[in-house]
C-alpha cells in the first residue's frame, strides 16, 4: 500500500495551540497519526488506549515533537472508562476544548451469519456506547471552555455496505446517528460535532489486506485517487481542522476522506 503524502508540509501549523484534545485508540493505527497531526498543529493531547504497552511509546513520540502529553490505559468496554479519561484530561491540564472518538475494537472480517452476539457486542461497546458515554462526560467540560468540538469516526463499511463488516458497519454508522443528534442539541452551546469517514493505512487496513486480498484490492480500486490515505497527513489533518478555530460554522457533518470512495453510494 503505497503513499505519496509524506512529504507534505502542514499548511496550518500551531492552529491548534492551547486547545486541550483526548484522542482514544491513539497507541497506533489511525488514533496515533491523528496525535501526531494534532501534535504538530500545537494541542495538548490526553491519550488512551487498551494497549498498555504501546501508549508508553506513543506518548514519548510525541513529547520528542514538543507536545504537552499526557495518557491514560483504559478499557472503553468498561462504563466507567469514559468519566475516569475525562476527569484525567481535565485533572492534569485544567480544561478540555475537543474529544476525537477512534477507538474501537472488532473482529475480522466474517460472513454475516458467521458474526456471533459477542462480535456485535464487542463493536457495539467499544464504538457507539463509548462515544455516547464519552460524550456525555466531555459536554459539561466543552461548555466550560466556551464550546468546543468533537469528531467522531464512521466507516464506509456501514454507509456504503461492505460484506464481511455487519457488526462493525452498524456500529458506525449507529454513531452517525448520535453524533447527528448532539450536533443538534448541543449547537446552541457553542460544540460541533463532525463525523469522518476514513479510508487509510492503518494496522486494521493492513490486516484486511492480509485476510481477504480479493476484497481489499476491490475496496481500493474502488477508490478514484488510486491511493490509500494516510492516518498523519490525510485524516490527521481534516481532524485538526475540524477542532480548529478555522471551522467554527460546520457542525452536524460525515466527512469522508477516502479519496472519493464510498461518497456517492
Amino acid at each position: 500500500m503505497s503513499n505519496e503524502r509524506n512529504s507534505v508540509p502542514y499548511t496550518h501549523p500551531q492552529s491548534l495551540t492551547g486547545k486541550v484534545v483526548i484522542v482514544t485508540g491513539s497507541a497506533r493505527g489511525v488514533g496515533r497519526g491523528i496525535a501526531r497531526a494534532l501534535a504538530r498543529n500545537g494541542a495538548r493531547l490526553l491519550l488512551t488506549d487498551i494497549l498498555a504497552d504501546a501508549l508508553p511509546e506513543a506518548q514519548q513520540e510525541l513529547s520528542d515533537l514538543g507536545a504537552d502529553v499526557h495518557s491514560v490505559v483504559a478499557d472503553l468496554r468498561d462504563p466507567d472508562a469514559a468519566g475516569q479519561i475525562v476527569h484525567a484530561a481535565v485533572d492534569h491540564f485544567g480544561r478540555l476544548d475537543g474529544l476525537v472518538n477512534n477507538a474501537i475494537a472488532i473482529k475480522p472480517p466474517a460472513p454475516f451469519t458467521a458474526q456471533s452476539v459477542e462480535d456485535f457486542e464487542l463493536a457495539s461497546s467499544t464504538g457507539p456506547r463509548a462515544t455516547f458515554l464519552l460524550m456525555q462526560a466531555a459536554h459539561p467540560h466543552l461548555v466550560a471552555a466556551g464550546g468546543g468540538s468533537i469528531v467522531n469516526f464512521g466507516s464506509g463499511a456501514g454507509a456504503s455496505g461492505e460484506a464481511g463488516f455487519a457488526s462493525y458497519g452498524s456500529a458506525k454508522e449507529a454513531i452517525r446517528g448520535l453524533s447527528r443528534v448532539a450536533a443538534m442539541e448541543w449547537g446552541g452551546d457553542g460544540i460541533r460535532v463532525n463525523v469522518v469517514l476514513p479510508f487509510a493505512n492503518s494496522e486494521g487496513a493492513q490486516q484486511w489486506e492480509k485476510i481477504d486480498p480479493a476484497a481489499f484490492q476491490a475496496a481500493m480500486q474502488s477508490v478514484p485517487m488510486k491511493r490509500i490515505g494516510d492516518t498523519e497527513k490525510d485524516v490527521g489533518s481534516l481532524v485538526s481542522f475540524l477542532l480548529g478555530d478555522d471551522s467554527t460554522y460546520l457542525t452536524a457533518q460525515s466527512i469522508h476522506v477516502a479519496g472519493g470512495a464510498g461518497v456517492y453510494r
